[in-house]
């Protein structure tokens, strides 16, 4: 086989390159390789949330999730909203006065990196112009953010929250869509522009003179193809790194394990119109004494009794009669693998706990504790970079180029980072942002001295 472009990764990643190739630049000769069906090993494990709030010493990946949001709308018009875009929003809560002045400050640096204009509220008469999210759909929903500083307002527009929180800073240009209705949407229209999907696992990469040269693909029934290729795209995923290996690459990338669990919430607790909301305080779980004796007497739970990190959340999930509701609470990234294991470690705790900590922004869910509900659990890992940015562009071999390292946040930055390595491929012009996702910005001794005091990731 020849072709123009071979792509090692079906999921999100590459299938949104692959679809800025053949469908934006007509480069009709792509190969996508993968030996799971697309979208299947950590695509479809997303909360499939997006946002275009980001912290950072810079504005970069707020202009790139906004470029990725824009190219979400166009899609969805054109596709007669195939994947249920909405404009929900993004709520941060906090129980802390200082976390709320934090809020204030992060929120003013949003706006001046291009996130959007603040509207503060510091009484229920400021707070009256507020204007809750659409439940489906987009349009008409204003950028920037709304922030809440005061009690009442809170307890007016969000009376599920606990009585406790004294700010809610609501982010506007963010939501959700079903990411796998994005990603057969994109492939059926990159297949239909001449993209290929060949089934296999990519063993060896030639590549002896310097530039890529061939890609060794090895099939499920034990034969083998070669491709002759100038051009190789790691889109691994949580593999990216031992598939960089193959173009000479040492990638700095480490993998997390996450998790969520989806319950049906038949109280009613939660507000089926909400956004995504986050509890952006770090907490004690709730025990009985002498629970907490109990777990505090054994090395192997001990840590149950002392402080859980912040960023627990929630958001609902379905539409008309559906109570399902999606949680998430990140307490396992400490544990870091060079390598993912599969199956994924068990956490047979997990849905107690985080029922448990979700108490602390919705107190109505303790109910469900004196009796679990089913849970459903599922997760995959977030493979990701020091400061938590994604890895575009070119990679090892002249003709090898790397799109990867897009930890939680693959679905939504998926878009403008397909368009911006198949620009990088065919030359075409690029945008400014290009240079805070390049591989090489490690090589920069002002980058990597920024990196020890980067500050928060924007991980949740």
């Amino acid at each position: 086989m020849t072709t123009d472009v071979v792509i090692c990764g079906a999921g999100i990643a590459g299938i949104a390159t692959a679809h800025a190739l053949a469908v934006t630049h007509c480069v009709r000769n792509v190969l996508l390789v993968d030996e799971r069906a697309p979208l299947t090993l950590t695509s479809d494990k997303s909360t499939e949330a997006y946002r275009n709030w980001w912290p950072g010493p810079d504005d970069a990946m707020v202009r790139l999730i906004d470029r990725s949001i824009d190219l979400l709308e166009q899609w969805s018009d054109a596709s007669d909203d195939r994947f249920g875009l909405n404009r929900r929003g993004y709520l941060y809560a906090t129980r802390d006065p200082a976390t709320a002045d934090r809020f204030a400050a992060d929120a003013a640096r949003a706006s001046a990196q291009g996130a959007g204009p603040i509207r503060v509220y510091r009484s229920m008469a400021d707070a009256a112009p507020y204007r809750r999210s659409p439940h489906r759909g987009f349009r008409g929903v204003p950028d920037g953010a709304d922030l809440f500083l005061d009690s009442h307002a809170i307890r007016q527009h969000f009376p599920w929250m606990h009585p406790d929180i004294v700010a809610v800073l609501h982010a506007r240009r963010c939501g959700w869509f079903s990411g796998q209705q994005l990603g057969m949407y994109l492939l059926e229209e990159a297949k239909a522009a001449g993209v290929q999907l060949l089934s296999g696992r990519v063993e060896r990469v030639v590549h002896a003179s310097g530039a890529v040269e061939a890609v060794d693909v090895a099939h499920a029934d034990g034969t083998r193809t070669q491709i002759r290729t100038p051009v190789f795209v790691n889109a691994a995923g949580p593999y990216a790194a031992p598939v960089g290996a193959l173009v000479g690459a040492e990638l700095p990338l480490f993998s997390e394990a996450h998790y969520k669990i989806a319950i049906e919430d038949t109280a009613g607790v939660i507000d089926r119109d909400t956004g995504l909301v986050i509890l952006d305080d770090a907490q004690l779980l709730a025990w009985g004494d002498d629970e907490r004796e109990e777990l505090a007497a054994d090395d192997a739970t001990r840590w149950l009794t002392e402080p859980m990190p912040a960023g627990i959340h929630l958001r609902p999930e379905g539409y008309g009669a559906s109570r399902t509701v999606l949680m998430l609470w990140d307490y396992h990234s400490a544990h870091r693998f060079s390598v993912p294991e599969y199956p994924m470690p068990d956490d047979a705790l997990y849905p107690e706990l985080v029922l448990r900590g979700m108490t602390s922004l919705a107190p109505g869910l303790a109910a469900y504790l004196e009796r679990l509900p089913h849970a459903y659990v599922d997760g995959g890992y977030y493979t990701k970079t020091a400061e938590n940015r994604p890895l575009v562009g070119p990679s090892g071999a002249h003709g090898a180029f790397v799109c990867a390292a897009f930890s939680g946040f693959g679905l939504m930055a998926a878009p403008a980072c397909g368009e911006l390595l198949a620009a990088q491929i065919i030359g075409a012009t690029r945008p400014p942002y290009e240079r805070a996702f390049l591989p090489t910005r490690y090589d920069d001794p002002a980058y990597v001295a920024l990196l020890a005091n980067w500050g928060s990731t924007g991980q949740l």
